[in-house]
């Protein structure tokens, strides 16, 4: 077991077991003990998401800091933004479990402390646990989990975006919520029909569905389109599996790009500085005015980068990924409402704001996209791809140039290489490909961009054939 970009990510069958209970006392040690940041009696708070494994794993979570004499308050399955709102709110500490869009054979705790997430202290806290497994860390599971009501951590969410948009500024929008298994699924509906949506709810879903919203598969592809057919809808929502990344979907089903609903809500909020990691579209920086700062793939690094630039003195500092989800670290005033600065991922404003913009336009959710003018931008990925042999992938390609002129000499020259993360390798003719493995997951993946669909789909068939390739010969 070990962190990944965010969390504790490991197969589910053995985040069962010890392995969470032990990094669970860890960090409770770590809170009361070593950073000062709590004492006994503080809360702790614990949500799971709704894949098979996440109660289980919640329970091992729980027990140890009972045993430490922390508050533990069990909210139940709320979106992840609405469980790091309400940590913040009651300076509160919190773990939730979840693994986002991974499938359901793996999962993460992710830890949170009073103050927002935890990448900082992992060292200290991955130290910690190798302790106490070395003294013979006793697990007794109990087997059985008591959830409480989780009616007001869902509320404090939904108060943050209620006044997000004037009253009835949705109407006349006929909008399909994707619920399958995300958590947001409740949350979605309500507000959408709050702000005077006509909504279509489909595709609910009793076991978990992986829905990755950087990456979208052909068969969430082809629920959606069905849908916006069989409805006449003028657009489709949904969120991945903890709700704090979203897919807004035009008029024919087909999937906004996540770096254009982060460039809509960056306006929306009225953004001078955004903070985005590599991944997300070359084409930002001249999208609009604001100051652009790019950073390391994973929200602890936009974060990171967010709360440098408060530091130096930014205000109306924002962040946002390619996946969609956007973070703030200032306080913006949006209807005659403050909405805090809340450093966590979240799916709600990107969705609104993009409907917002459609409805106050008057145009279509195609139109509004296509506004932007960015290069297009696609993603796939091989799943069951060993770290190992991610890693040897990489190490060839960094020992020399020659090895990236061979990799690519079929389809052009490389012009520049960016090793913020992965290898990012613009052409001569400014098209990209990015190569970008999971250090902590079985898993790499492909991203491009050139200046048309099809332009983007056979660059992002030869990245993949090419990884391919590689692995048959080497």
């Amino acid at each position: 077991m070990k962190f990944g970009t965010s969390g504790l990510r490991g197969l589910s069958e053995d985040l069962k077991g010890r392995a969470p209970a032990l990094f669970a006392t860890a960090f409770g040690r770590y809170l009361l003990l070593d950073s000062g940041l709590a004492q006994a009696g503080d809360a702790i708070l614990i949500g799971p998401d709704y894949r098979d494994s996440s109660p289980e794993i919640a329970t091992n979570c729980t027990d140890p800091h009972v045993s430490l004499g922390v508050d533990v308050q069990d909210c139940g399955t709320a979106p992840t933004p609405a469980l790091a709102l309400y940590d913040l709110q009651q300076k509160a500490g919190c773990l939730m479990v979840t693994s986002s869009h991974i499938p359901a054979d793996r999962n993460d705790v992710k830890f949170h402390r009073p103050t927002g997430e935890i990448k900082a202290d992992e060292a200290a806290i991955t130290a910690a646990a190798t302790a106490l497994d070395g003294a013979g860390f006793a697990f007794a599971p109990r087997g059985t989990r008591t959830q409480e009501d989780s009616s007001e951590c869902l509320t404090t969410l939904r108060e943050r975006n209620a006044h997000t948009l004037p009253a009835g500024a949705l109407a006349g929008l006929k909008v399909g919520v994707y619920r399958h298994s995300t958590i947001a699924r409740d949350l979605l509906v309500d507000l959408l029909m709050h702000f005077g949506a006509t909504v279509v709810p489909f595709g609910r879903s009793e076991t978990f569905v992986p829905v990755d919203t950087e990456a979208s598969c052909h068969e969430t592809i082809a629920k959606l389109t069905d849908a916006a057919r069989q409805h006449g809808l003028d657009a489709i929502v949904l969120a991945d599996g903890d709700g704090d990344r979203p897919i807004v979907a035009d008029e024919t089903g087909t999937p906004l790009l996540g770096d254009v609903l982060g460039l809509i809500a960056a306006n929306f909020l009225g953004a001078t500085l955004v903070v985005t990691p590599v991944t997300s579209n070359s084409g930002i920086e001249a999208a609009d005015s604001f100051s652009v700062i790019r950073t390391r793939v994973g929200c602890p690094f936009v974060i990171s980068g967010m709360q440098k630039a408060i530091v130096s003195g930014d205000h109306n500092v924002a962040g946002f990924q390619a996946n969609g989800g956007v973070l703030t670290a200032s306080g913006f005033d949006i209807n005659g409402h403050t909405l805090r600065a809340r450093p966590t991922r979240d799916c709600f404003v990107p969705l609104l704001a993009t409907l917002f913009l459609a409805a106050s336009r008057r145009q279509p959710v195609s139109v509004i996209s296509d506004s932007w003018e960015l290069p297009f931008a696609v993603a796939d990925r091989f799943e069951d791809f060993p770290v190992e042999t991610s890693a040897r992938l990489m190490a060839h390609l960094r020992s020399g140039s020659s090895n990236l002129a061979t990799l690519l000499d079929p389809i052009g020259k490389v012009g520049s290489v960016s090793d913020i993360d992965g290898l990012r390798l613009t052409l001569g003719d400014r098209r990209t490909i990015h190569f970008r493995p999971f250090s902590n997951a079985p898993e790499i993946r492909c991203n491009v961009e050139a200046e048309g669909e099809a332009a983007a789909a056979a660059l992002l068939g030869f990245g993949l054939q090419r990884i391919n390739c590689w692995v048959e010969t080497n």
